[in-house]
C-alpha cells in the first residue's frame, strides 16, 4: 500500500478497528444485529476509497468518494447507537468515534475539492 494517500491509510486502519469492535461485540456482548451493521458500513468505507483511487473517470472518483462519505456517517450513527445502549462504553466510543468524523471530514474535503467547489 502505497504511505502517501492519508485517506486511503485511514480508512484501511478504520476498517481493522471496526473488525476489531465487531469481535468484541460478537464474542464479549453477545451482540451480533448492530455489530454486523457497523462492521458492514465500516468497512465499506475504504473498500468504497479504494474503488475511487482506482475510478475510470472524475465522476467515478466522486461518485464512489460520495458512497464513501454516506458510509462514513452511516458508521458513526451506528457508534453512537452502540453507546447509547450501553454495547460501548464512553471510553470505547469516543476514540473510534473520533476516527469515523475524521474520515467523514476528509472526505467531504476531498469532494469538494475533486468537485471544484
Amino acid at each position: 500500500m502505497k504511505k502517501d494517500n492519508v485517506v486511503q491509510e485511514k480508512s484501511y486502519a478504520f476498517a481493522v478497528r471496526i473488525v476489531r469492535l465487531y469481535q468484541h461485540l460478537t464474542a464479549e456482548k453477545k451482540e451480533f444485529v448492530l455489530s454486523k451493521q457497523v462492521l458492514r458500513s465500516g468497512t465499506s468505507i475504504g473498500a468504497n476509497v479504494e474503488e475511487a483511487i482506482g475510478g475510470q473517470s472524475r465522476a467515478d472518483f466522486i461518485s464512489k468518494l460520495a458512497i464513501s462519505y454516506k458510509e462514513a456517517r452511516e458508521t458513526s450513527y451506528w457508534l453512537r447507537l452502540l453507546k447509547d445502549t450501553d454495547y460501548l462504553t464512553e471510553t470505547e466510543f469516543v476514540s473510534i468515534y473520533a476516527d469515523a468524523e475524521e474520515l467523514c471530514r476528509i472526505i467531504g474535503a476531498i469532494q469538494k475539492s475533486a468537485k471544484g467547489s
